[in-house]
């Protein structure tokens, strides 16, 4: 059990799942072209088997392992529904499960220690998106209602529902042809629209969308000094293992020229 718990945590096997996850994910998505299916059909579906099978014994070696407590670690979890989800036989009303086979790339978030710390940190985060989201919400519900009663009987198409002006508040947002495809006809028939459009741009565009990027970056620092005082607890700790196995041996070597005095 102590070997097949160091193969399983060992960097060389989890270099090769990872190995395996890319080639699993390359191969699925070689399946989607037809020229290649109608030639290479039966090659693709071996390496997806092979791949599902690699899968299928690194889950049941940890299960072994670990026994419960693998469900104690929420990535493990996340390894277990995908694998699970694959093995149900993609056929009649499952078919549809045949497309699902490319989250097992997913994996990757949890075998990639830097990818699973930007997840992580999006979880932290949450909170704070979530603040952030419901004022951005307020922006545009309140845009939305100006922008409607000022310019929604000239331009109906953009403005004239709250519906369509959150829209198209929203693609003016991401800046996506917001001056020339709305701002300057909307400035054609109103010349100070740029008043509003302007501000709004700033506001959402420069400042609120930018604490997301704020929320999640300090997240990530939370995580690597969490990470980083984890190290120093480790390396603390098997310090202190070594001098109580060098004060353990010392005893020994006492006990035993003790013992030969005696003799």
């Amino acid at each position: 059990m102590i070997n097949l718990k160091n193969i399983l945590e060992s960097r060389i096997f989890i270099s090769f799942i990872t190995a395996v996850i890319i080639i699993n994910a390359f191969t699925l998505g070689l399946e989607t072209s037809a020229n290649i299916t109608s030639k290479y059909g039966l090659i693709l579906s071996l390496v997806d088997k092979i791949a599902l099978t690699i899968f299928t014994l690194e889950l049941m070696g940890k299960l072994l392992v670990y026994r419960f407590n693998f469900f104690k670690d929420g990535w493990n979890v996340f390894d277990f529904i995908i694998v699970v989800v694959s093995l149900i036989p993609a056929s009649g009303p499952f078919s549809v499960l045949r497309a699902f086979r490319i989250f097992r790339t997913l994996r990757l978030l949890s075998i990639v220690p830097s990818m699973r710390r930007i997840i992580q940190a999006i979880f932290i985060s949450i909170p704070g998106i979530l603040s952030v989201g419901t004022i951005i919400i307020l922006i545009f519900y309140i845009s939305s209602v100006l922008t409607t009663n000022f310019f929604g009987n000239s331009f109906y198409e953009w403005f004239g529902t709250i519906g369509n002006s959150m829209y198209t508040l929203f693609q003016i947002m991401t800046l996506e042809s917001w001056s020339m495809g709305i701002v300057r006809p909307v400035m054609k028939e109103y010349p100070l629209a740029w008043l509003f459009f302007v501000p709004f741009i700033l506001v959402t565009t420069f400042a609120i969308l930018n604490l997301f990027i704020g929320i999640i970056v300090d997240a990530m620092q939370q995580i690597s000094g969490d990470d980083k005082e984890n190290d120093l607890v480790e390396k603390d700790m098997h310090k202190k293992m070594r001098s109580i196995e060098n004060q353990l041996k010392e005893i020994k070597n006492l006990l035993n020229k003790q013992n030969k005095k005696v003799k």
